[in-house]
């Protein structure tokens, strides 16, 4: 009944508030005829007189003012909730999630999103560490950050960050009593700091590349063992080891002498990192400024 009765309810609201049919119909676009036949039409199936109509004047009848009284503030609700939609556009609200291991939240996630969260007072961003694979929907996250080649078929991918490198490094003493490696293979024979990935508990294989495009895969041995990368560079700077860490992330202590590298001519380049999304979900509009503050723009 709610449905057939709303449109003629809109209407005796705006008669009662103009006290006139001629301004009512103005108003809601529509003739003066057809607004007088909307509200006799309303009248009879309540079995109610809501108005009374004089030569000069419309006013609600008691009935019509008991009615009224309901129908307002809830009119009055609803159109400030339209408005309050209507401005989130301009204003993002809402909470975005997004899992990503601890090196892109720390360097690419992080120092971007925190100005957006500051311009957007009503974004929410729940950031969720994790070096496995993670499912999106079982985790319950909007979004994920993987390197460019890892990214699943079916999903949406924006590159938010520049290419990587994978570099071996290790400290100036370590080199000077471990010597330094000639090739990959070599690794077997050397102190190794290990990371152990979530995923399924594997510990991770070293990856190196040859000249023709040959992979490398190094399984090493070492005194220690990490599941997340930032420990491991810092066992690697007080010396317990080799360590294989994206460039940026090392680069800070390469400036500075603290650790050197080896084996550059087998670590090439490869995609960086990319937010991955369903390419049917709907994006919110803390999304679009998430996706905005994250874009790569070189």
């Amino acid at each position: 009944m709610l449905r057939e009765n709303i449109t003629d309810l809109v209407a005796l609201a705006a008669v009662a508030e103009e006290r006139s049919f001629t301004k009512a119909a103005a108003r809601l676009n529509v003739s003066q005829s057809a607004l007088s036949h909307t509200i006799k039409g309303l009248e009879a199936r309540l079995g109610l007189r809501l108005l009374t109509r004089t030569t000069r004047s419309v006013a609600p009848t008691l009935e019509g003012e008991d009615l009224l009284a309901t129908l307002t503030p809830c009119f009055e609700k609803i159109e400030a909730r339209l408005m309050a939609l209507n401005e989130s556009r301009d204003t993002p609200t809402g909470t975005v999630r997004i899992v990503a291991v601890e090196y892109a939240i720390e360097s690419l996630l992080w120092p971007k999103l925190s100005p957006m969260l500051k311009k957007y007072p009503s974004v929410n961003i729940e950031l969720v560490m994790d070096y496995g694979y993670t499912d999106l929907a079982s985790s319950q996250c909007d979004a994920g950050v993987r390197y460019g080649e890892q990214v699943s078929e079916g999903m949406i991918s924006m590159r938010i960050g520049p290419d990587e490198r994978m570099v071996c490094i290790g400290a100036p003493d370590y080199f000077a009593g471990a010597g330094v490696p000639e090739t990959p293979q070599a690794l077997t024979g050397h102190r190794c700091v290990n990371l152990r990935l979530s995923t399924h508990g594997a510990l991770y294989a070293w990856e190196f590349e040859e000249a023709d495009g040959t992979e490398i895969r190094v399984k090493v041995q070492g005194q220690v063992c990490f599941n997340t990368v930032n420990p491991v560079l810092r066992a690697a700077v007080d010396g317990h080891g080799l360590a294989l860490v994206p460039e940026r992330l090392a680069a800070d202590h390469l400036a500075a002498g603290r650790l050197l590298t080896c084996l550059e001519d087998y670590s090439p380049c490869f995609p960086g990192f990319h937010l991955y999304y369903p390419s049917r979900q709907r994006p919110s509009s803390a999304f679009d400024a998430v996706l905005e503050a994250l874009r790569d723009r070189g």
